[in-house]
């Protein structure tokens, strides 16, 4: 039995996180491309594009056979986000791609629908992922769809 009766807040509820992992899936269908979508409720003390790259490194992503690996990246409470593709779909979609991407999720945020804003930025990753590195036979998914919750 716990000292404290509050709940801690989930940051997304079982409903949210399995459209979004859907979205992953759908996403990740046609492409040899890989998203993952890592959440948490702030980023202290590094630029959540350090982070993002921090986590990239820790769940592999940088393994990927053709360099086409993106995260997406939210600290929730703390509002900030950062989008990260491998070298592989940073080459073919460049930097313009990413801001674009990062003025969607904005758009989103800005009218508190983030699993709106995060469900149409995967989509948009992914249509960018089967344009340039489509489905072939021997694809496997060599990563996780699930979404990580971090602290």
């Amino acid at each position: 039995m716990s000292i404290f009766p509050f709940k801690k807040k989930e940051l997304l509820t079982e409903a949210e996180k399995q459209q979004l992992v859907q979205a992953i899936r759908d996403s990740e269908r046609l492409t040899s491309g890989e998203i993952r979508l890592y959440v948490e409720s702030r980023c202290k003390y590094v630029s959540p594009m350090d982070r993002a790259q921090e986590i990239f490194l820790q769940l592999g992503m940088d393994k990927t056979k053709r360099s086409n690996g993106v995260i997406v990246y939210i600290a929730m409470k703390d509002r900030q986000f950062a989008i990260l593709g491998d070298r592989g779909i940073h080459e073919k979609v460049g930097g313009d791609f990413w801001v674009k991407e990062g003025e969607l999720l904005i758009s989103h945020f800005q009218k508190n629908d983030y699993v709106g804003g995060i469900e149409a930025c995967i989509r948009e990753i992914g249509e960018s992922l089967c344009k340039y590195f489509p489905f072939e036979g021997d694809d496997e998914n060599e990563l996780p769809d699930d979404i990580v919750i971090g602290r």
